[in-house]
């Protein structure tokens, strides 16, 4: 499917342009006859889907498209594993304009252990589900920051832009609250001359797809992104 570009045209959305209708084309176009996405050449499975009904929903595409990926969503629920993917699918289901209620129970009933960008979707996913958060789940976000003004995805970690950062600065905005001036400054300096940033002060990899999930956070609107 590109993952990448799934992550370039939210964030575009996010910047307040338009999704490019070659790219909602081409997307629609990798979906399989069962409503679910992967990379080429690989089995699709609901967390690639659900990034690309994220994408589907934030680029106007098509109500077939959309319904077909919630079809695949619903059929795999029993496949979810983790707290992390949980909410992420919860999160596209919602936008897709789905009500799961078993899958909702799970995510309400969450409760912070030691991967940080987990508690950041279950924030998203929660406030996106009109449910109301548990204070803990903000405060543990608040006490998990590091002096640098980032985010690690585990305790002990070095802080990184796009996996932790990024999502816990849209958590924030999305339970209400406005971002820490640090985590904005954290990940100021990880920008590069050409406009990219980095995955932490010790590596820059995969830049693309590091600056388009920096970016949403950036324009401070947190997914799952309206539909333009």
């Amino acid at each position: 499917m590109g993952l990448k570009l799934v992550a370039s045209l939210l964030a575009l959305v996010a910047l307040g342009g338009a999704a490019p209708p070659s790219a909602v084309s081409y997307l629609e176009q990798q979906q399989t006859p069962d409503g679910g996405f992967a990379e080429r050449g690989a089995t699709p499975d609901a967390a690639s889907t659900a990034w690309g009904a994220l994408a589907l929903v934030a680029g106007g595409g098509s109500t077939d498209a959309r319904g077909r990926a919630l079809t695949f969503l619903r059929a795999h629920e029993g496949e979810i594993r983790s707290d992390g993917d949980a909410a992420l699918q919860l999160l596209a289901r919602v936008a897709l304009g789905d009500r799961p209620d078993a899958l909702l129970a799970r995510v309400g009933a969450y409760r912070p252990g030691s991967l940080v960008n987990a508690t950041a979707w279950t924030v998203l996913a929660l406030r996106e589900a009109g449910k109301p958060l548990s204070p803990g789940l903000v405060s543990e976000l608040r006490t998990r920051q590091q002096r640098s003004g980032g985010w690690s995805w585990t305790r002990g970690g070095a802080p990184d832009s796009n996996d932790t950062t990024a999502w816990v600065i849209q958590a924030t905005i999305a339970s209400g609250h406005k971002p820490a001036p640090a985590a904005l400054r954290f990940l100021a300096g990880l920008r590069r001359p050409d406009g990219s940033y980095r995955y932490s002060r010790l590596y820059a990899t995969t830049p693309v797809w590091v600056t388009s999930q920096v970016v949403p956070a950036l324009a401070r609107k947190p997914f799952p992104l309206p539909i333009t």
